[in-house]
């Protein structure tokens, strides 16, 4: 019985130096980066722009793999379910890791639960953006059209329970007007893209999602939806100075793996992110669309970012009521 003790203290060794040496040699085929939602969007702009020099860092190339729909929760879903062995990263923001949590109680995965959140990534501001057609150059002026317009105008958001249309209802609440939810199934891009074509006449969604088009005409943005101007949109009022202070909307993403990934694994790919957010062309390309480079000091302080976001949002979808029916 004495010889047990010795050769379960080798195999033990063994074991993990064999973890160690696929740690080493990790990754030896291509990652995929799930992005959950359609092109277009915060969530793949972002994406986009890391993914190249992720790939050289890790030597091996990053696919980004963008799975839209329910709110980003087939994304989610689809991530939860991977092997956890480095070969599968989820490109989560608010939405689909603080949001929806408690949107959708009877989903199966819950972000704190299921995933290891490697480090923040950016913060978005919001914007909110018209088509222009629409004769308004400041908020106010877009409220008074509204209100001359009851009941004819519109306005697309990333789904019923998200961000965008929390922001958008408590700004119709306080501003006194009344338009109807669009929601689009792709996403903030697919919200985007029907302002862009005048199937709606406004939305809210990051600064990032307009910024191009604003500079060629396409869109109008009122005002940044964040406590300062954004340096990209400097000329552009925020919506405290447009009088509404309490209205907030941001986007912050981060990267996750499955829980499970070994750790050595989750150790290189944080150190990969860190690296890729410090690039200097990464760095410039976030910021001319309008984002803020907001990194963790570790997976453990991310981890505890993730749970005061929900734990916030909880209260949120509570207080107004967004909570959606599972069908």
């Amino acid at each position: 019985m004495k010889l047990l003790a010795p050769l379960t203290l080798t195999v033990l060794a063994c074991l993990t130096a064999a973890g160690a040496v696929r740690a080493q040699d990790y990754p030896t085929r291509p990652v995929r980066m799930i992005i959950p939602f359609a092109p277009g969007g915060a969530s793949d702009f972002v994406g986009r722009i890391i993914q190249p020099k992720m790939s050289e860092l890790l030597g091996q190339q990053v696919v980004a793999d963008n799975r839209a729909g329910a709110a980003g929760n087939i994304g989610v879903e689809l991530a939860a379910r991977a092997a956890p062995d480095g070969y599968t990263l989820f490109l989560g923001n608010v939405g689909t890791t603080a949001i929806n949590p408690s949107v959708f109680p009877k989903f199966p995965f819950r972000p704190v639960r299921d995933f290891i959140g490697l480090t923040l990534l950016v913060d978005l501001p919001g914007a909110f953006a018209i088509h222009p057609s629409v004769p308004a150059s400041t908020v106010q002026e877009f409220i008074d059209y509204a209100k001359s317009r009851p009941g004819q105008l519109n306005y697309g958001s990333a789904g019923a329970s998200s961000a965008q249309r929390l922001a958008f209802e408590f700004f119709m609440s306080k501003a006194g007007i009344k338009l109807q939810h669009i929601p689009y199934k792709g996403g903030a891009g697919a919200a985007t893209t029907a302002v862009l074509a005048g199937e709606v006449v406004a939305t809210m969604v990051t600064t990032a999602s307009f910024i191009p088009h604003v500079k060629t005409g396409r869109a109008k943005v009122l005002a940044v939806i964040a406590p300062k101007r954004s340096p990209a949109l400097p000329q552009v009022p925020t919506m405290a100075e447009s009088g509404f202070p309490e209205l907030r909307l941001g986007s912050w993403q981060a990267m996750y793996v499955p829980k499970g990934t070994p750790r050595p694994i989750v150790n290189k790919l944080y150190s990969v992110m860190i690296k890729t957010m410090a690039d200097p062309d990464v760095v410039k390309r976030l910021q001319a669309g309008g984002a803020e480079i907001v990194t963790s000091k570790s997976p453990e302080e991310f981890a505890v970012f993730l749970k005061q976001q929900n734990e916030f949002w909880a209260k949120v979808v509570k207080d107004v009521g967004a909570a959606a029916e599972q069908q």
